[in-house]
């Protein structure tokens, strides 16, 4: 039996994806995830995505209105995974979150721009890619 595909997109990441261009790289490596397997989050990486998605600077982009709808609708799209591990393998460590529920989640791989996370490419196992690369591989 194959293995479902589990994405993990970081926030910044997920933020380029909806405040960019539906043609930009960041929007297409969301849109191949979610067609090609399940986004997996976390509440903690859930509640990062929405605390910084909601940020004033972000109103020239896209209204604050729009912005909580996708933030709902998100919701609904994304397999919440509870995460019990705690890792500190991250030179940055608010970014261990994301390694922490990609390991619980046996994630098929985590897409970022993060160098901070890019540098530990592949993590247990698990391959830690662009959006490029992402759209490259998958």
């Amino acid at each position: 039996m194959k293995k479902t595909n589990r994405f993990v997109l970081d926030t910044n990441t997920l933020v380029s994806a909806f405040l960019l261009s539906e043609n930009s790289i960041a929007a297409q490596a969301y849109y191949e995830a979610k067609s090609k397997g399940q986004l997996i989050c976390s509440d903690d990486t859930f509640n990062e995505f929405s605390d910084i998605f909601i940020r004033p600077k972000f109103d020239r982009y896209v209204q604050l209105s729009k912005r909580l709808a996708i933030i709902e609708d998100l919701r609904t799209l994304l397999n919440f995974t509870s995460v019990s591990i705690s890792l500190q393998a991250c030179r940055d460590p608010k970014d261990n979150k994301f390694l922490e529920l990609a390991v619980e989640a046996d994630a098929s791989c985590i897409i970022t721009g993060d160098k901070d996370l890019l540098v530990l490419n592949p993590f247990n196992k698990i391959p830690i890619l662009t959006a490029a690369q992402f759209i490259e591989t998958f």
